[in-house]
C-alpha cells in the first residue's frame, strides 16, 4: 500500500508488500526489501538500500548526505539489513568517500527516538541504541551492544560485541567486549528549592520546615533511617510527610 499523500519517485523499488504512509517521499536509488513499513512522513533519499520487514516510525530522515564538509555530492551509500525497528526522529546517513563510502547498520536493531548514525558507521546486528545516543564518523558498533540513552560515541571509536554503555555517558575512546561502561555519577541534592516553593505560595514556617528536614537528611551526618526519625520527632508537618513517604516508597534509593 503506498498512501496517495506519499511521494515514490519512479526510480525507487517498493515491493508490493511494503506500507508507505502518507508524507513518505522516496527519492531515486532506494531500495526497500519485502515488508517494510515506513509510517508516515518518513524521508528516504538513496543510493540507499534497505532489507525486508524494517519498521520506521514517524518522521525519519534516512539516506541522507553525511554531516562531513568535505562531502562534494558523491554517490556514497547506506545499506540496512533485515528486522530493525527505527523510532521516531533518527538520522541515518551515508558514507563519504574517505571513509569507504558505505554506511551499514545490521539487523535486528532497535534505534529509538532521535538517534543518529552518522557517515561511515558500521553498526551491527541485536544492538539497541536507546533515545538520543549518537554515533560519530566512522564509529563500529559490535553485535549485541546497547548503548543507554543520551550517550554521545566520538568518531572513530569501537564497541565491542556484548557491550553495555551506560545512559549520559560521553565516549571517546574504544569499550571492551562484554563490560558494562559508565560515566560517573556524582549527583547530589543541596536542599529545598526555596525560590521555586516561594514562587508556588509556600509560606515562611512551610519552607522552614523543609529546610529543617532537608538538613537533617544531607547534613548532619546521620543515615538516612536516623535522619528520618529525627526528622518524625522535631519537623514533622504535611509536606515532610509527603517526603518522608517518598523516602519509604523509594525502590532505587534517593539521591543525596
Amino acid at each position: 500500500m503506498i498512501s496517495p499523500l506519499a511521494t515514490v519517485d519512479a526510480g525507487a523499488r517498493v515491493p508490493a508488500s511494503c506500507f508507505i504512509g502518507p508524507g513518505c517521499v522516496l527519492g531515486p536509488e532506494v531500495e526497500l526489501g519485502e515488508d517494510c513499513r515506513l509510517d508516515a512522513h518518513v524521508v528516504v533519499q538513496g543510493p540507499t538500500r534497505i532489507g525486508a520487514r524494517n519498521h520506521f516510525f514517524p518522521f525519519n530522515s534516512v539516506g541522507f548526505g553525511p554531516q562531513d564538509i568535505s562531502y562534494r555530492g558523491e554517490p556514497t551509500r547506506l545499506e540496512i539489513g533485515d528486522d530493525n525497528i527505527v523510532r521516531e526522529f533518527c538520522t541515518l546517513h551515508r558514507g563519504t568517500v574517505k571513509g569507504g563510502g558505505l554506511t551499514r547498520i545490521g539487523s535486528h536493531n532497535l534505534l529509538m527516538a532521535y538517534c543518529h548514525v552518522a557517515h561511515d558507521c558500521q553498526v551491527g546486528s541485536h544492538i539497541i541504541m536507546a533515545n538520543c545516543s549518537t554515533l560519530g564518523g566512522h564509529v563500529v558498533v559490535g553485535d549485541h551492544a546497547t548503548l543507554g540513552a543520551f550517550s554521545p560515541v566520538h568518531q572513530f571509536v569501537h564497541i565491542g560485541p556484548y557491550a553495555y554503555l551506560g545512559g549520559g555517558t560521553i565516549t571517546t575512546q574504544d569499550v571492551m567486549p562484554f563490560a558494562i561502561t559508565s560515566a560517573e555519577r556524582d549527583n547530589h541534592a543541596f536542599g529545598p528549592n526555596k525560590i521555586g516553593l516561594k514562587r508556588k505560595g509556600f509560606s515562611r514556617e512551610r519552607i522552614a520546615a523543609l529546610e529543617q528536614a532537608f538538613r537533617l537528611l544531607l547534613h548532619s551526618g546521620l543515615n538516612t533511617s536516623q535522619a528520618v526519625e529525627r526528622i518524625q520527632a522535631e519537623a514533622l508537618t504535611e509536606d515532610t510527610q509527603l517526603l518522608l513517604d517518598f523516602i519509604a516508597q523509594s525502590a532505587r534509593g534517593v539521591i543525596k
